[in-house]
């Protein structure tokens, strides 16, 4: 299969420019796309701003064929323009206060959205890796990429996740460190007060902790500050509420 320039690329995925409107997305252990992509075109079908995914029905131009030759670790996407929402961040674009709303926001709008599979009426569709670097800026407006963790369940665990990764950064030795806390206090502030990541719903960060810890693609120095950084999550959380 012929593609373009690599054009983004992330932990575990290469993307590949197939025209000006559409790019190849290829994880590169070969996992399997397919959940995610009917995922995507769910929380698409309630409005939820995620790239297109291209189908083989219908195909015509430059992707029909790269679509009839997509493996089931790759996704044909919508090609997006814009910078990520942390880069945003990082060249003052944005504020670290409007970074967290932001991302509060898309959490309750994806929490709107019901399940695709399970008839627990307590699940909703869980992106599970919402963070700054998944979320991208283009003209019409934010759009959520990256679903290659989504699964089905109880909101807490997908704000308990992003909680937790936004504190990773917070107790990290970069420079983003002071721009990760006040990140994490912004989305603190927004979050559904019946979700208490501290208490009712301290299982949600302990698994959200677990989880991160089992992550092949994080590195020795993310692993260590988890401890650290659920503890944030919880000293914030309690200072929040009283």
């Amino acid at each position: 299969m012929s593609l373009g320039e690599l054009v983004g690329f992330g932990r575990s995925a290469d993307v590949f420019a197939i025209d000006d409107r559409w790019v190849l997305r290829r994880y590169r252990d070969g996992g399997d796309a397919t959940a995610e992509a009917l995922v995507m075109r769910h929380v698409a079908e309630h409005g939820y701003p995620v790239p297109g995914v291209r189908s083989s029905e219908g195909n015509h131009g430059p992707e029909a064929q790269v679509v009839s030759h997509a493996t089931r670790g790759e996704l044909v996407l919508q090609r997006l323009s814009g910078p990520t929402l942390r880069k945003a961040m990082r060249q003052a674009a944005v504020s670290a206060d409007q970074t967290g709303a932001m991302l509060a926001d898309l959490l309750h709008r994806l929490h709107t959205i019901p399940a695709r599979v399970s008839t627990d009426p307590e699940h909703r569709v869980l992106h599970l890796d919402l963070h700054p670097d998944n979320v991208m800026l283009t003209p019409s407006g934010p759009m959520v990429i990256d679903w290659r963790n989504t699964e089905e369940g109880h909101p807490a665990l997908d704000w308990a996740m992003t909680a937790l990764i936004l504190a990773q950064v917070a107790v990290g030795p970069t420079a983003e460190a002071t721009h990760g806390r006040a990140v994490l206090v912004s989305l603190l502030q927004r979050h559904d007060p019946l979700i208490h990541l501290g208490g009712a719903h301290a299982d949600c960060l302990a698994e959200a902790r677990t989880r991160r810890a089992a992550d092949p693609n994080m590195d020795a120095l993310e692993v260590r500050v988890l401890d650290d950084a659920a503890a944030l999550v919880r000293e914030l959380e309690t200072e929040l509420r009283e």
